[in-house]
């Protein structure tokens, strides 16, 4: 029996493809917990509308995403922290400060996002990466400044 998947299904196939099953594994597991239905022509045009609409929503999340990209490349936060008179850094800048810093100026952006993890420990301008879609990567340019 050919079903379409609701869902994820382990060793049988992902959402939204249409598969080969067994006539009782379809009707008294997959399409009794609601993981599947069977595939008639009337689903297989629900799925088709269900897949335009998921590259719409693709788009225009990548777009937003580029958007948002423009505007971090013109973004310059600037942190404080503690150093000596020779340059030397006591402390760092972590992840968490630079989404801080970004929300005060309007910019959301998750913290799992940033791809250079590493806490900056050096005063000067630091590039730091993030990953805000598949593919679109944003720079934001990160000053540290040292005060005695």
């Amino acid at each position: 029996m050919k079903v379409i998947l609701k869902s994820d299904v382990k060793k049988v196939g992902k959402k939204g493809e249409i598969v080969e099953v067994a006539d009782g594994y379809a009707r008294n597991f997959l399409i009794a917990r609601g993981l599947a239905v069977p595939s008639t022509e009337k689903s297989r045009e629900i799925l088709a509308q269900q897949k335009e609409q998921e590259k719409e929503e693709d788009a225009r999340k990548k777009a937003e995403a580029e958007e948002l990209a423009k505007k971090l490349e013109g973004t310059m936060l600037e942190f404080r922290v503690k150093a000596n008179k020779d340059g030397r850094v006591f402390g760092s800048v972590s992840t968490k400060q630079i989404v801080e810093e970004l929300a005060k100026k309007g910019l959301r952006v998750d913290k799992r996002k940033i791809l250079d993890t590493y806490p900056i420990s050096a005063l000067g301008v630091t590039k730091v990466r993030v990953e805000l879609y598949k593919g679109v990567i944003g720079t934001i340019n990160c000053q540290v400044k040292g005060t005695e």
